[in-house]
């Protein structure tokens, strides 16, 4: 298949706002491997155009998620620097398509992972520390009807995160047990606990650092790593205000203007 025709499409969606036609529709024989380099191409465009990568995204870390997919390993996408939107700042409606709300834990790291063989050990060891995080993720590919290869090729759906201000010691966090919670207009909407995440979010970090070696990629020092979401994004209009709270590490909120 032409990847990068594909990563085009992609491009001029996420730069114009719209929305795109499904991939897999356009390229029924796009595999797996095409999809990340689809991806690639357009991380490289924009690292191209001044973005800095300052980590990576973990998706389909549910059970859930990977069963209505028809897979059984999650996906990843890039963070550049571009897409931190500090707490505080309101979240801009037109500069997105059709946005969700994801709770999670991020992960920052002060020693680089580079698989194979990464262990759930070696996650531990090299994490500074984590925070509640919350990811909005927007889907290029027209009313989401995506599949796997979709998704991935549009680097995981990811396009903005925001970093709770409370930075917790990862010893200190039993990652199974933790709870969170998402609020949206001051209503919960959903709850979990971190053993919804691939049973440990720190085993889907492990995972991230393994799968990234096949492409000649490593965790660096300094990255954040968003280990995928507890529970099912929320859609997001204007007026809409998110909140997600990790029990004993404080919260992180998001308003959408």
């Amino acid at each position: 298949m032409n990847c990068k025709e594909a990563a085009e499409i992609l491009w001029n969606a996420e730069k114009k706002c719209s929305q795109a036609g499904k991939l897999t529709d356009t390229y029924p024989d796009m595999s797996i491997k095409d999809a990340y380099e689809i991806q690639l191409i357009n991380v490289a465009r924009k690292a191209a155009s001044g973005e800095k990568i300052i980590g990576m995204k973990i998706g389909l870390t549910s059970k859930a998620m990977q069963n209505l997919l028809h897979v059984s390993e999650p996906d990843y996408g890039h963070l550049t620097d571009k897409m931190l939107l500090p707490e505080g700042d309101a979240c801009l409606m037109d500069t997105l398509i059709q946005p969700k709300v994801e709770g999670e834990l991020a992960f920052c790291l002060k020693k680089t992972l580079r698989g194979p063989g990464v262990t759930l050990a070696d996650v531990y060891n090299a994490t500074d520390w984590v925070v509640p995080s919350i990811e909005i993720v927007d889907s290029r590919i027209k009313d989401w009807k995506i599949a796997l290869p979709d998704t991935i090729a549009d680097n995981g759906s990811s396009a903005r995160f925001i970093l709770g201000s409370r930075m917790t010691p990862i010893g200190s966090v039993d990652m199974r047990l933790v709870g969170m919670t998402l609020e949206k207009n001051g209503e919960l909407v959903n709850s979990g606990t971190g053993a919804e995440v691939w049973g440990n979010p720190a085993a889907a970090v492990a995972w991230l650092a393994n799968k990234l070696f096949e492409f000649d990629i490593e965790l660096k020092e300094g990255n954040i790593v968003l280990a995928g979401a507890v529970t099912a994004a929320q859609p997001a209009k204007a007026g809409d205000c998110f909140t997600v709270s990790f029990q004993g590490m404080g919260s992180v909120s998001v308003r959408f203007q």
